[in-house]
C-alpha cells in the first residue's frame, strides 16, 4: 500500500507535506464549533491538522467539546486506498465514526448546495494536472467548465464555503497566470466575491520526490471583495539549494510568515498588488517579487556533471519512447 502511495505523483496526485498542512490550518485557525472540510482529502492530512489544532486551543476540553470537534471534520476521497487510509487515520485519532465519503466531490451539481451544506473552513490540496470527463463538467455553470481538475475544485470551493467562511488551498503556478476562459472566470469570481488577502509562493521541490512543480498557498475569506493581494515569497533555509526527500520543508520555516501576518509591511519577501493592477493585467495573479535582489546560483563541477548525465538519461528515455510509439503505429 505504501509503495503505491509513493508513486502517486505519476497520477497527478501529490501528498501534502505535514508542514504545509499545519501552516495552512494554523493561519485559518479553526475554532471549536466550526465545520471543516477537505473535498480531496487523501489520507486526511488537513483534517488531522485541524483536529490537533482545535484540541490544542484549550487546555481542558469538556466531553461535549471533544465530541463537537470529532463531528466537525468532513472529508471526501475518490480513490479507494487513500480513502481507506484516511478512515484508518481518523480512527487512530479516536474518531470512531469518521465522516469520510468515498466518492468524487465533483459529481454533484454545484447548484444543489444549500447554505446548510456549506462549511466554515475549507483546507485542501486538490489534484492538479488531471482531467475530468464531459459528464462531470456539466455539473458546473458554462463559464466555469474546464477539464482541469484543480479549476473545477476551485469552483466547487467557491460554492461550498459559508458566507463568512475562510479557505486555504494549494494551487500550482498555472492557476495564477492561466488565461483560458474558465480560469479567468474563476479568478474574477474569486476577486469580486471573496477577499483573496494572501498568496504564499512556495519554492520548487516542496513536493519532492513526487514533482518539481511550483506551488502557491492561497488564503481567502468569503463575504467581502478583494481590494489588494499580499504576496509572500517563502525563502529557502540557509544552506539549502532545494528541498528533497531527505530535506523536506519544516513547519518552523514558516515563523517569518507567522510574525509578518498580523502586521503586514513590504520587505524583501513581501509585497502587495492592488485589485486595479490585477484587473489591468487580465486577472493574471503571477506577480513576481519586485523587492528581491538578484542572486547568482553557482554549481560545483560534480553538480554540473550530474545535471548533464541526468539530461542525457532523460533524452535517451524519451527517444526510446518515441521509437516504441513509431513501431506500434507501423504495426497498426
Amino acid at each position: 500500500m505504501l509503495k503505491d502511495l509513493q508513486s502517486a505523483g505519476n497520477s497527478g496526485e501529490y501528498y501534502t507535506p505535514r508542514a504545509v498542512t499545519d501552516f495552512i490550518i494554523d493561519r485559518l485557525n479553526p475554532e471549536i464549533g466550526d465545520k471543516i472540510a477537505d473535498f480531496a482529502c487523501g489520507t486526511g492530512g488537513f483534517l488531522i491538522s485541524a483536529l490537533e489544532h482545535m484540541k490544542a486551543s484549550k487546555e481542558n476540553l469538556t466531553t461535549e467539546e471533544n465530541e463537537t470537534i470529532k463531528k466537525s471534520l468532513h472529508g471526501i476521497e475518490k480513490k479507494p486506498m487513500p480513502h481507506l487510509l484516511c478512515c484508518t487515520n481518523m480512527i487512530l485519532h479516536d474518531i470512531d465514526f469518521p465522516d469520510i465519503l468515498h466518492e468524487n466531490s465533483l459529481s454533484t451539481n454545484i447548484r444543489d448546495y444549500a447554505e446548510a451544506k456549506k462549511f466554515d473552513v475549507i483546507a485542501m490540496n486538490p489534484p492538479f494536472g488531471g482531467t475530468e470527463e464531459e459528464g462531470i463538467k456539466m455539473n458546473f455553470p458554462a463559464e466555469f467548465r474546464t477539464s482541469e481538475t484543480a479549476d473545477l475544485f476551485m469552483t466547487l470551493i467557491l460554492n461550498r464555503v459559508k458566507r463568512d467562511g475562510r479557505v486555504g488551498i494549494v494551487l500550482p503556478d498555472g492557476f495564477l497566470f492561466g488565461t483560458d476562459n474558465a480560469k479567468v472566470a474563476i479568478k474574477k469570481k474569486l476577486l469580486e466575491e471573496f477577499n483573496l488577502h494572501t498568496i504564499v509562493r512556495l519554492p520548487q521541490k516542496v513536493f519532492a520526490p513526487y514533482a518539481d512543480v511550483a506551488t502557491n498557498l492561497l488564503f481567502f475569506n468569503a463575504g467581502e471583495r478583494t481590494s489588494e493581494v499580499w504576496f509572500y515569497e517563502h525563502p529557502m533555509p540557509e544552506g539549502y539549494k532545494n528541498y528533497s526527500k531527505t530535506k523536506p520543508i519544516r513547519f518552523e520555516e514558516f515563523k517569518a510568515e507567522q510574525a509578518w501576518w498580523d502586521k503586514r509591511e513590504e520587505n524583501e519577501y513581501a509585497w502587495k498588488v492592488s485589485i486595479d493592477e490585477i484587473v489591468a493585467n487580465g486577472y493574471n495573479l503571477d506577480f513576481k517579487n519586485p523587492n528581491k535582489t538578484s542572486e547568482v546560483i553557482e554549481f560545483t563541477v560534480s553538480e554540473i556533471l550530474e545535471n548533464i548525465n541526468s539530461s542525457q538519461k532523460n533524452i535517451v528515455e524519451l527517444t526510446n519512447k518515441i521509437k516504441e510509439l513509431i513501431n506500434e503505429s507501423e504495426i497498426l
